[in-house]
């Protein structure tokens, strides 16, 4: 196990959340620091030591050119049947397959599992909030996005922050979905509870929680789903360790998924 090195000095007694309203809408390689500085000044906001951004994983890709044009993809007969089963769009199926490095499910849903081990629906490809006949995948590495991100803004802010990237995704066990963290930086991605007393005085054994998908969830209060044209949101005051883990490392090894 990796241990957290820092601690933010925040008090966790009120957490707050600003959304940086009226962004623009991204293009390919737009520079995304200065995008969200200009949408930090024009909201009366500024960074401070210890704030949180998160940040909608689509302008990431956007911005990296990380899209496909219809009229560049060519469903295979294995996109083709898996579509025809489903009655889903060969071609977004055929991007899913692409994106995958397994396939786990293809009734009803088309799960896979991605080549930076996010296992969910269409690999996270989405049309949604995107032209007509336009589909945007997820970015190559949300982690390695996050750290250039977040340097990017600590050298012209001189303010020490972390970066979330964030996705919509469903969950197994549960109807509905809900944001998740699939890229971090800055801040580790769980917090480690092993040691601490309960309010009997037992100590706990085991208890790891997922804090940067605790975060992206509180932040998509904010950003919404569909045209609110709000897909940074930052959050304050909300106490935080770093480590060298990152968001990858959410990911359940293939010998602990029950599910494959």
């Amino acid at each position: 196990m990796r241990y957290a090195t820092e601690i933010n000095s925040m008090s966790p007694e009120t957490i707050r959340a600003f959304p940086l309203t009226d962004f623009p809408v991204v293009e390919p390689h737009n520079d995304v620091c200065k995008l969200i500085l200009e949408a930090l000044e024009n909201s009366a906001n500024e960074l401070d030591d210890g704030d949180i951004l998160v940040i909608a994983s689509k302008i990431i890709s956007v911005s990296e050119n990380r899209i496909m044009r219809a009229n560049d993809v060519e469903p295979t007969e294995r996109a083709r049947k898996i579509a025809l089963k489903n009655g889903f769009d060969p071609l977004h199926v055929e991007l899913a397959l692409r994106e995958s490095t397994d396939v786990i499910q293809t009734k009803g849903v088309l799960i896979t599992e991605t080549h930076s081990g996010l296992v969910c629906n269409f690999s996270g490809i989405d049309k949604s909030n995107a032209p007509e006949g336009i589909y945007i995948l997820l970015p190559m590495d949300s982690d390695t996005s996050a750290h250039q991100l977040r340097k990017a803004l600590m050298k012209v802010t001189g303010k020490k922050i972390a970066v979330i990237i964030s996705d919509t995704q469903g969950r197994p066990w549960r109807k509905g979905s809900v944001n998740v963290s699939i890229g971090c930086a800055g801040i580790a991605p769980f917090k480690y509870n092993k040691g601490k007393r309960d309010l009997y005085g037992r100590v706990l054994k085991r208890s790891t929680v997922c804090q940067v998908d605790e975060i992206a969830m509180l932040a998509e209060q904010l950003m919404g789903q569909a045209g609110q044209q709000t897909p940074v949101v930052l959050v304050r005051g909300y106490s935080y360790l770093d480590s060298e883990e990152e968001a990858k490392d959410i990911n359940r090894p293939k010998h602990e998924d029950m599910f494959r």
